[in-house]
C-alpha cells in the first residue's frame, strides 16, 4: 500500500530540493524564485528496510520488491491562499488528495536564497500555511453544518449525525483548532468525518530543514519546531535538504562514509519515512520465497484477509488462512522449513491481527 505525502510550505524553504534529494529525480524543478513548481509532481521511493534483504538472503530469492512511498511536490502557498492568492485554489485541492502532509519549514539563515517573508521564522511561516487550510475548512463548514441541521430537523439520520461530528469541529475551527482534534463517538460519526475531506485534518509531519552543520543535532530553530509538534502531538525531524541532494547518485558504501563524516547514522529518507509511519500507524508484512522477497504495507491492527487484500482482490475475497512466521524466529531458526519443523509457522485465521514483521503465505479459494 505505500502512503501518500504531500510536501507543502511556503516558497523558498526547500520543498523541491527535498523531493528532488528523496526521490533521486529532477522530475521538480529546484530555483531560487517563487512558485517553480507549478504542477504537482509526484515521486516514488523505495522504502528500505533492513529485514527484507535478510530475509531475501535466507530464502535465495532471486529479486527483492520493496513497499512503495509517494511523495507529491505541491506548489508553494503564500498568504491569501484560501482566497485564491498565488496558486491558493489550486495548493487546496492538491492537498486534499494526499494522505499525510509533510510540512517543510526553512531552519537555516543564507542570504543568498529570498524568502518571501525576508526572515528566518518557521513557527510564523508555519502558522501561515496552517492559518490558510484552517480558513478554507472554516468556510467549507460553515455552509455544511447549517445544511446538516436543517436536514436534520427534518428526521433524516445521518444528517443529524453528521451535524453532530461536523458542528464539533466547526467549533473547533472557530476558535483557530485544526480538525483533526475532533473526537467522534462512534464508527458513523468517524466515516463521516473522514468523508469530509478536511484539510486540518490530515497528520502533520514537520521537516526542520537545516544546513550541513546542523544536520546532525538541529539548532535553535529545530528546537522551537519540535516544541510546537509535540504540542501538537505531531511529528518532527531534522533534514538536510543539501545533504540529501549530495547523497544523491552516490554508491551505498560511498554514502555510508560520507554520512559517518557528518556524524550521521542515517538518511533523512530513512528519518522522513520511519516518522511517517508511526505518523499514519503503518507497519510492513513480508513475503518470500525462490523468485522474490517483498515488503507490504498495512495500517497496524489490519487482519489477515485485509493484508492478503494488498496482494490480491481475489487473496482477500476467497481468504482461508494465513502461514505466518514471526521475522525473528525465521531468522534465527534460518528459513521457513526450520521454522515449520520448530512449530513457529503459524495457522491464522480470519480474525488474526498481522504484525509488523511477519512473514505471510496466503491460502485462499476463488
Amino acid at each position: 500500500m505505500g502512503f501518500k505525502c504531500g510536501i507543502v510550505g511556503l516558497p523558498n524553504v526547500g520543498k523541491s530540493t527535498l523531493f528532488n534529494a528523496l526521490t533521486e529525480t529532477q522530475a521538480a524543478q529546484a530555483a531560487n524564485y517563487p512558485f517553480c513548481t507549478i504542477e504537482p509532481n509526484v515521486g516514488q521511493v523505495a522504502v528500505p528496510d533492513p529485514r527484507l534483504y535478510k530475509i531475501a538472503e535466507i530464502a535465495g530469492s532471486a529479486k527483492i520488491i520493496e513497499t512503495q512511498l509517494a511523495f507529491v511536490d505541491i506548489a508553494g502557498l503564500v498568504k491569501g491562499a484560501s482566497q485564491g492568492e498565488g496558486l491558493g485554489n489550486q495548493f487546496l485541492g492538491n492537498i486534499r488528495e494526499v494522505d499525510a502532509i509533510v510540512h517543510v519549514l526553512r531552519c537555516f539563515e543564507d542570504d543568498d536564497i529570498q524568502h518571501v517573508s525576508n526572515k528566518v521564522d518557521p513557527l510564523s511561516d508555519a502558522e501561515v500555511v496552517e492559518t490558510e487550510l484552517l480558513l478554507s475548512d472554516l468556510e467549507s463548514m460553515e455552509k455544511r453544518v447549517p445544511a446538516f441541521e436543517k436536514k436534520a430537523t427534518g428526521g433524516d439520520k445521518e444528517a443529524k449525525i453528521a451535524a453532530s461530528v461536523l458542528g464539533q469541529t466547526l467549533d473547533l475551527l472557530r476558535e483557530g483548532k485544526p480538525a483533526r482534534l475532533t473526537k467522534p463517538n462512534d464508527d458513523e460519526e468517524q466515516r463521516i468525518f473522514d468523508q469530509s475531506q478536511l484539510l486540518t485534518a490530515k497528520p502533520v509531519l514537520y521537516v526542520c530543514n537545516v544546513d550541513e552543520a546542523d544536520a546532525a543535532s538541529g539548532n535553535a530553530l529545530s528546537a522551537q519546531v519540535f516544541e510546537k509538534a509535540k504540542a501538537e502531538n505531531a511529528e518532527a525531524v531534522i533534514v538536510s535538504a543539501a545533504i540529501e541532494a549530495e547523497l544523491v547518485g552516490m554508491e551505498p558504501e560511498e554514502r555510508a562514509e560520507y554520512l559517518t563524516e557528518l556524524g550521521l547514522e542515517e538518511s533523512g529518507l530513512a528519518r522522513v519515512i520511519r516518522a511517517g509511519y508511526q505518523l499514519l500507524d503503518l507497519q510492513t508484512f513480508f513475503t518470500a520465497g525462490p523468485k522474490e522477497a517483498r515488503a507490504w504495507t498495512v495500517h497496524r491492527g489490519a487482519k489477515a484477509p485485509e493484508a492478503a487484500g494488498e496482494i490480491h482482490t481475489d487473496f482477500e475475497r476467497g481468504f482461508i488462512r494465513a502461514e505466518t512466521i514471526a521475522y525473528q524466529d525465521f531468522v534465527d531458526l534460518g528459513g521457513e522449513s526450520a521454522a515449520r519443523d520448530a512449530g513457529k509457522l503459524r495457522q491464522e485465521g480470519k480474525d488474526y491481527v498481522a504484525q509488523d514483521g511477519d512473514i505471510m503465505n496466503f491460502k485462499f479459494n476463488v
